[in-house]
């Protein structure tokens, strides 16, 4: 486990378990929304986008965090290690609404910079949805020929997120 993607609907921790894992295993850690959004929530160009992500999967060993459907299969043909955090609805709704709420105005780690935290109806419903649409892709991918070769890790509730952490061999050599 040294190139590891972290897919999962938003409010699945994602960006939390990226750097719980980053640190047990001491693997740099990018949050492709830090790479993405620009200041204000202004997206990143298709072309700088993807040579920004191609930067880091040169590297010899990551964990990127967030699923941007549109360079997934970039990022799935460079990983190892593929880990969904597949947890329920409401769950992600619950987290995504009270993180909104708690992060308001301020902006996060995981975030770009200069982006605010805001209480966006089109996020949440983007969660709510996520079961339908989302998911249904990851699992597509997750099942084609293309990730034989990969380690796929599929958790499908906070105590098997946590369980994993625990049981991580801490600071594998890279």
């Amino acid at each position: 486990m040294k190139r590891i993607i972290i897919l999962g609907s938003g409010g699945s921790g994602k960006s939390t378990f990226a750097v719980q894992l980053g640190h047990t295993l001491d693997i740099p850690v990018t949050h492709l929304d830090a790479l993405y959004w620009g200041p204000g929530w202004v997206k990143t160009p298709e072309d700088e986008w993807q040579e920004k992500q191609k930067k880091y999967l040169k590297e010899k060993s990551w964990i990127i965090d967030g699923n941007f459907s549109s360079s997934l299969d970039l990022r799935i043909k460079a990983a190892d290690t593929i880990i969904f955090l597949d947890l329920p609805r409401y769950i992600c709704l619950f987290r995504a609404l009270k993180r909104s709420l708690r992060d308001y105005g301020k902006t996060r780690p995981d975030m770009g910079e200069g982006c605010r935290e805001k209480f966006d109806l089109k996020f949440l419903k983007w969660v709510w949805n996520f079961p339908q649409k989302g998911r249904k892709k990851i699992i597509n991918r997750l099942n084609s020929p293309t990730v034989q070769d990969k380690t796929i890790i599929h958790l499908r509730s906070p105590r098997s997120v946590e369980n994993f952490l625990k049981n991580i061999p801490t600071k594998q050599k890279v």
